[in-house]
């Protein structure tokens, strides 16, 4: 390639220099005789030692191997994602669920926002409650989950009221918490109704009077 782009800039200098002379004047002999060598050095290379035609094929192909690999990388990561979001504990990729909200609620800009997001971790441990219910054998997996749920929500009450005191923010997430939670009592055993009930005590207790 590079020959090549040598030997047409040479031929340009001389097309310039031909432009220069006279009309009607031809070019002297020495600059003819000189023209022609480097006109007979500038032959194409044989087929077998010519790199462009196969050098024009392969972009075209790494650019297509890469889109692919691409598309397959975001393919792969979307749906890791999904089974992470719908992880449940006891499943191999809910640690990483775990430690996605704890890196959101450390990110937090502000109290409230954090506040915020320890409720919605609360609400996310009552929701795998309930499903952990649907399946047996998962009995300390259930208590654990009670667990957090009350520690995410009573750090996430005590933070957004001292930010936001009397917020309604604490009232809607009672109330939703109270329908999530009480429909499961019947179905946990004792200990586990015992840690229930005792939730739901507290959170009927940040509900403000009508």
């Amino acid at each position: 390639m590079g020959r090549a782009r040598r030997s047409r800039e040479r031929v340009l200098d001389h097309l310039t220099e031909l432009r220069r002379l006279p009309l009607g004047g031809g070019p002297a002999a020495a600059f003819r005789e000189r023209l022609r060598a480097e006109l007979l050095s500038a032959q194409p290379l044989p087929e077998s030692v010519r790199p462009a035609r196969r050098s024009r094929r392969r972009p075209g192909r790494l650019s297509w191997l890469s889109q692919v690999a691409t598309f397959g990388l975001a393919a792969a990561m979307m749906l890791s994602a999904f089974a992470t979001y719908h992880a449940l504990p006891g499943d191999t990729l809910y640690p990483l669920k775990r430690a996605a909200e704890s890196t959101l609620v450390r990110l937090s800009t502000d109290d409230v926002q954090r506040a915020e997001r320890e409720l919605v971790s609360a609400k996310t441990r009552a929701a795998e409650v309930a499903q952990l219910l649907g399946s047996s054998g998962d009995g300390p997996l259930v208590t654990k989950t009670l667990k957090e749920m009350e520690e995410s929500t009573r750090s996430g009450i005590r933070r957004l009221e001292r930010a936001e005191p009397r917020s309604p923010k604490i009232n809607r997430f009672a109330r939703d918490q109270k329908n999530m939670v009480e429909p499961m009592l019947e179905r946990l055993d004792g200990d586990q109704q015992d840690k229930a009930t005792g939730y739901l005590d507290y959170i009927d207790g940040l509900v403000a009077p009508r």
